[in-house]
């Protein structure tokens, strides 16, 4: 009898478990992204604007990445290739789509770029409005992407600012990757928890800026120290495999004193970078280095110490102005738990959208809490092999005694512990591939039910932390035009009025101005301002000054979404202002308004030359 036709490698079940889920993830991708409403964005940011057919690609990619976990140890390549199609998934739909910076604050970076390019230099000890002088103070980022567009011939970091987070995260992978293969030989676990990372990365501190410039040097001194630091004679019992957990790794081989010195000589420069572009990243870096002092293994006093003293070799010269202010203000935030893990800086989010992320975030710390909890008490045997990365999860989390940072620090407490947190959550996923009999089974089974139930929990609330509020992040071009219309008809010197800085803009030519963001402030005084608009703009102008108020749609979404102001509080005062004598129309349209404020002697019928400015 012939023999019948055997199917191509490819097609056998599998192969095609493999690549199939990928191809149809892909083509489902595709499909959706013409389709996606960015340019009406409602009440719920993008969430309400994707199409299904995108949700069904980010299902089929989960899919493919469970599937090729079975095979993780001897075809690595399929779930790193779903792991970069994740995050392409998830983060480049901006940058293939938007017509303009997403997220105000990249457009601020970008004006920091524009105005180092013209200037050829930084003035660390000039005085700048809203805190613009700490960029000159810390400019190691802003430099290298100068450097980059001179290279490059691009016009400006505006032509692939929208592209960071693809980037970071693509820089990103390899590290984790390095890092969480010192602490086990599971490629399964390794997978799992790269995987958690990217879904649980939402802080969005990955766009263009020093943080996500910095954050990225910080994980790859990380990585060096726990790969090529360990001490002689400190692993003891943890190279003894039975007392170990099945998926542990060997402790790496110790390193003697000169060629950790090397180490921290190779090291320097890194460490340097970081402390050349941010401010809070060094001190996190700090705080990890001391934490790892706590172990045997790790406790490498002299890269500590050139760690600290770089940092404060930067502090007390470039960044001094800053650093000195910084130290003044520790005695009203030291030891204030509260205020310095609240989220935001004044309200709390209103509207929809911003409730929905406020929910979403809850979750997203409360999943990853309970899964990496449960590891930590269940998997002791792990904990004793990767207490490093334990350590290192629980390094910033003093920092809430010292500042809320701008409202930021319960968000990078998150981000700096969410490697750690990230691998032993996947620890409780991920079962042993060891033992025997009852337990085994078990913990198979519990595997087969758990691990995609918590990656679905984690995607669903990845989603709205990172696109619920896309009203505040994009802003059409005809507003940026319409922003930096209103800063050129200003004379240098003027003082601009605006409800906060988040806007696209906002910065423009940021160093021939003053800026007021007026209700950057604790709720109270924004109701006492809506009480009077005019008055109150009106008794902040120094006499004598041209002032100018520039209000957006992208305003609106940022001071309503973050609390600043109660719902339709912007339009009140908005038509407060229009009213008002203090102040006349110079545009309007849907993009924006601008008002120019009428000094004292030249006001209309409305107002009266013996007029006192209340005060």
């Amino acid at each position: 009898m012939p023999r019948e036709p055997r199917p191509s490698a490819a097609f056998r079940p599998q192969q095609s478990s493999a690549w199939l889920p990928l191809a149809v993830a892909a083509a489902l991708w595709t499909w959706s992204l013409p389709r996606i409403g960015f340019r009406d964005i409602g009440d719920f940011g993008l969430l309400d604007r994707f199409p299904l057919a995108f949700y069904a690609s980010l299902v089929v990619l989960s899919i493919g990445f469970l599937l090729s976990l079975r095979r993780a140890g001897t075809a690595p390549w399929w779930p790193l290739a779903h792991c970069v199609a994740m995050l392409v998934a998830l983060k480049a739909p901006p940058a293939l789509l938007y017509d303009s910076v997403r997220y105000a604050w990249a457009s601020k970076h970008d004006a920091v770029i524009d105005r180092l390019l013209a200037e050829g230099t930084v003035y660390p000890h000039a005085e700048l409005s809203g805190g613009m002088s700490a960029y000159d103070q810390w400019p190691g980022f802003f430099s290298l992407n100068g450097a980059l567009i001179r290279a490059f011939g691009v016009p400006g970091a505006a032509a692939y600012a929208n592209w960071a987070p693809v980037l970071f995260g693509l820089l990103t992978l390899p590290v984790l990757i390095l890092i969480y293969r010192t602490f086990t030989d599971d490629w399964r676990l390794v997978w799992a928890a790269v995987w958690i990372f990217q879904l649980a990365n939402w802080v969005g501190q990955d766009y263009l800026s020093p943080q996500g410039f910095a954050y990225l040097l910080f994980l790859t001194v990380f990585a060096v120290v726990v790969r090529h630091f360990v001490r002689p004679g400190s692993a003891g019992r943890l190279r003894d495999r039975s007392l170990l957990d099945p998926a542990a790794a060997s402790v790496p081989p110790p390193t003697t004193t000169r060629q950790r010195a090397v180490g921290v000589a190779i090291l320097a420069p890194i460490i340097a970078a970081v402390n050349a572009s941010h401010q809070l990243t060094p001190v996190m870096l700090c705080m990890t280095l001391m934490a790892l002092c706590l172990t045997r293994r790790y406790r490498n006093l002299g890269l500590l110490v050139v760690t600290g003293v770089l940092m404060l070799v930067w502090d007390l010269t470039m960044g001094r102005v800053l650093f000195l202010d910084t130290l003044s203000t520790l005695r009203d935030s030291a030891g204030d738990l509260l205020n310095n893990s609240r989220a935001g800086f004044a309200g709390e989010p209103t509207g929809p959208g911003p409730e929905l992320v406020g929910r979403a975030n809850i979750l997203m710390v409360l999943v990853l809490a309970v899964l990496a909890g449960a590891a930590v008490l269940l998997r002791r045997r792990l904990v004793r092999s990767a207490l490093p990365l334990l350590l290192a999860a629980a390094a910033p989390v003093p920092l809430f005694a010292v500042n809320d940072y701008g409202g930021e620090m319960l968000f990078r407490v998150y981000l700096f512990g969410l490697p750690g947190t990230a691998f032993f959550a996947a620890a409780a996923l991920v079962p042993t591939v060891a033992g025997t009999g009852r337990a085994r089974r078990l913990a198979r089974g519990t595997s087969v039910v758990a691990l995609p139930v918590a990656l679905i929990a984690l995607s669903a609330g990845f989603l709205p932390s990172y696109y619920g509020k896309e009203g505040m992040q994009y802003a059409p071009p005809a507003e940026t035009a319409f922003v930096k219309r209103a800063y050129d008809r200003a004379p240098d010197g003027a003082l601009i009025l605006a409800t906060t800085g988040s806007f696209p803009g906002a910065y423009y030519r940021y160093d021939h101005y003053e800026r007021w963001f007026f209700t950057e402030q604790e709720v109270p005084e924004n109701l006492k301002m809506l009480r009077d608009p005019a008055g109150y703009l009106d008794a902040g102008i120094p006499d004598g000054r041209p002032a100018f108020v520039i209000l957006t749609p992208s305003q609106e979404e940022a001071t309503t979404g973050e609390g600043y102001l109660p719902p339709g509080g912007f339009d009140r005062m908005s038509e407060a202002l229009k009213r008002s004598p203090y102040f006349r129309v110079v545009e309007e349209s849907e993009h924006g308004l601008e008002l120019e404020h009428v000094p004292l002697g030249d006001r209309g019928p409305r107002g009266t030359d013996t007029e006192e400015k209340p005060r």
